[in-house]
């Protein structure tokens, strides 16, 4: 059956004000790429609460449908690589930023973007991870390249609720490392329980303990930061001698207050993280980790699944940080 039409959710701008709405979209306003896909699931990301709410740093040309991560199963392809009924993957490059993403019912992308759904995970899965448990992923791959072993001591991780932070949390304590959640939010039970974090640190505790002189006690072997800031001020400050710290954010703030102390005399790494524009191979190595033995015992339970319908609400939620977990947008619903 000939498909004219599919539903979106479109940002547009009316002189100078910003709404995002779901929309009937026609099948020929989608750009022509390699590869088009009828998109199952995406995942919610900050990113995405930001497009759709017109932050240029972002996306620049509006209407625009946000969505930087989609998996689904492939329509049409002008790629070798790829054939009809593909299940696949679209995370980074473009997608969702200034290219229509997964928000959409159907993304056209260059076959340089897609990866084949490894085995042993689903396209739900797939989306219960998405930009943010590839970045979570890449955090715990780079520690453990950097030699952090379990048996060295505890790992800090900030933004505990967070897309990143839950799933870098559950990521760890899969493979059984003992972790110290940073977090502004009481969620005990999921942070503990769901998660698998042995302890929790308030944001303000862990400011006023690790992050007000130019040197602190040595708690930890190893931290992955969310938020930026005072928190990872504080991590560089607490690491123990040849610790390290991964970084992807800065919600907190993009400025961090440290001397070169921690570098020169604990030998402390200060690693950055981009999950943006990593080479696909590399990105299928991280994704195949995570559809095996990196898979959180808990992962369904990280999510919530939403309908198009609901997106709008949880975009504020998200944009806000009030969001715990992750969301996945389901486009059956």
């Amino acid at each position: 059956m000939m498909i004219h039409q599919f539903k979106a959710l479109m940002a547009r701008e009316t002189n100078g004000v910003f709404n995002a709405n779901v929309e009937q979209i026609s099948m020929t306003e989608i750009p022509k790429n390699e590869v088009l896909i009828k998109v199952a699931y995406s995942s919610v990301n900050f990113k995405d609460a930001l497009s759709a709410s017109g932050n240029k740093g972002v996306t620049r040309k509006f209407p625009h449908i946000p969505g930087i991560d989609a998996a689904g199963q492939v329509v049409s392809s002008t790629s070798g690589c790829f054939t009809k009924g593909d299940n696949v993957i679209v995370t980074g490059y473009d997608l969702g930023m200034n290219t229509w993403g997964g928000f959409g019912e159907f993304v056209s992308v260059p076959a340089n973007w897609v990866i084949k759904l490894p085995d042993g995970l689903s396209l739900f899965e797939a989306m219960c991870f998405g930009t943010a448990g590839l970045t979570a992923g890449l955090s715990v791959y780079n520690l453990i390249h950097s030699g952090i072993e379990k048996e060295q001591g505890t790992i800090v991780v900030s933004g505990a609720t967070g897309g990143v932070g839950s799933i870098s949390i559950a990521i760890l304590s899969k493979l059984g490392y003992e972790v110290v959640a940073i977090s502004g939010k009481e969620e005990y039970q999921f942070i503990n329980q769901i998660l698998g974090a042995s302890s929790i640190i308030s944001r303000k505790e862990f400011i006023e303990t690790y992050d007000q002189k130019a040197m602190s006690k040595a708690d930890y072997s190893g931290g992955i930061d969310t938020v930026g800031g005072s928190i990872l001020s504080g991590i560089l400050k607490s690491l123990k001698y040849n610790g390290a710290v991964t970084t992807c954010g800065n919600v907190a703030s993009a400025e961090i207050s440290t001397s070169i102390f921690p570098f020169i005399l604990r030998g402390v790494k200060l690693i950055g993280i981009d999950s943006v524009e990593q080479p696909l191979e590399f990105k299928e190595e991280i994704w195949n980790l995570l559809a095996h033995e990196w898979k959180p015992t808990y992962l369904k339970e990280i999510v919530k699944e939403i309908s198009i319908e609901e997106l709008p609400d949880v975009l504020t939620t998200i944009l806000e940080g009030n969001a715990k977990g992750r969301f996945v947008l389901n486009h059956s619903f």
